[in-house]
């Protein structure tokens, strides 16, 4: 028996200009003259270790991963994210779907961050025209064009706008392609049911966004460099809005993992580096790891050497390197991307660090070594 799910065509949908912001990428961007000063001696020799293993790790044209969440973005990290992949110091990046989220809102309107407590009680919480419009639009269209999550809004970005095809070609294009490509057509369908449900015009639907030089995953479309989203059902205000389409989520974020599994293939000798991400991160690796683990002992290899920093701001005395998992009985225990990468192989270090201070201070440390 079916169960009743909640109408989301009932909602009241505000626009994204009748929104209290709290964080305006304008005040909040880092420069990339920032410099820490909240870091521990052996935080600064293990960030400086760091960068030498990176630069090793790119001559050898091994994996440089750089797994974040939603606050890498909200603290205004944007432009030292930009930097390194510019520099060709990072070779895949990877966040939730909240960042995917404050890094579009960004380059949309500059600014980002509403009030939850306010707004849940007033019933508004997520519920905004343009983000939950714009991005599901994107995503049902990525998915159409068999891109990943993050590269589906990183080129509504890049583009300032979407392409809208023709409902009659879209099922024309189903039809076609039912036996030879059944997950293109289904997909060539699902972008017709959103086109058609909110009654979108055919062609290119300008959309600018005037502060996306401060976008992250654009910068990465432009460079043509992974940016994978990985999202979980609900997590996000996007699914408030009632375009949500959850077959196209889970087209596009399902090829993110399948590439950011690719990036984890070539990690051996590599860097992973994991910044404030709790439950993403360790969760997405593990599993990516697994995988590639299997194809490489089918291939009379092993996957092995990859360096591994999580950083956090959760203070931790455990020495995993020395002393192993502690017992269940011990707090440390219960954190989670420790206890997690401790399992990878590998060597595994953690840092008690605010992202700013360890991303700058790792973009400093990374020119220091290039210039000798």
């Amino acid at each position: 028996m079916a169960h009743p799910e909640f109408d989301r065509n009932r909602l009241f949908i505000k626009g994204l200009g009748e929104r209290k912001n709290q964080i305006s990428i304008k005040d909040k961007k880092i420069p990339l003259t920032f410099q820490p000063e909240n870091l521990k001696d052996h935080d600064k020799e293990l960030i400086h270790r760091t960068a030498l293993r990176i630069s090793e790790s790119i001559k050898e044209k091994r994996s440089v991963i750089l797994a974040f969440g939603a606050h890498t973005i909200k603290n205004g990290l944007g432009p030292v994210l930009i930097e390194l992949m510019r520099k060709g110091w990072v070779t895949h990046l990877a966040t939730n779907g909240a960042g995917i989220i404050h890094d579009w809102e960004f380059a949309f309107q500059g600014l980002s961050g509403e009030d939850v407590r306010e707004n849940v009680k007033n019933g508004q919480f997520g519920i905004w025209e343009e983000t939950g419009l714009f991005i599901n639009l994107a995503i049902a269209i990525g998915a159409y064009e068999k891109l990943g999550y993050g590269e589906s809004v990183g080129k509504m970005i890049s583009r300032e706008g979407l392409s809208i095809p023709e409902q009659k070609f879209l099922t024309e294009e189903a039809v076609k392609n039912i036996k030879a490509d059944p997950g293109y057509a289904a997909a060539a369908i699902d972008l017709y049911d959103v086109i058609k449900r909110r009654r979108i015009k055919p062609g290119f639907m300008s959309i600018p966004h005037p502060f996306k030089e401060s976008s992250v995953q654009c910068a990465a479309f432009d460079l043509d460099i992974p940016f994978t989203g990985h999202p979980m059902i609900g997590h996000d205000i996007i699914y408030n809005h009632p375009l949500n389409h959850g077959a196209a989520i889970g087209r596009t974020a399902l090829r993110d993992f399948l590439c950011y599994a690719h990036s984890v293939s070539n990690i051996g000798s590599g860097v992973y580096i994991s910044l404030g991400s709790a439950v993403m991160s360790p969760m997405v690796f593990e599993k990516s790891l697994s995988m590639a683990q299997n194809i490489a002992i089918k291939n009379g290899r092993h996957i092995d050497n990859h360096f591994i920093v999580v950083v956090d701001l959760a203070k931790n005395e455990w020495d995993w390197n020395r002393n192993g998992e502690p017992p269940a009985e011990n707090p440390a225990y219960y954190l989670r991307y420790c206890k997690t990468f401790s399992r990878m192989g590998g060597e595994m270090h953690y840092i008690s660090a605010d992202n700013r201070d360890f991303l700058c201070g790792l973009y400093h440390s990374l020119s220091s070594v290039e210039s000798g």
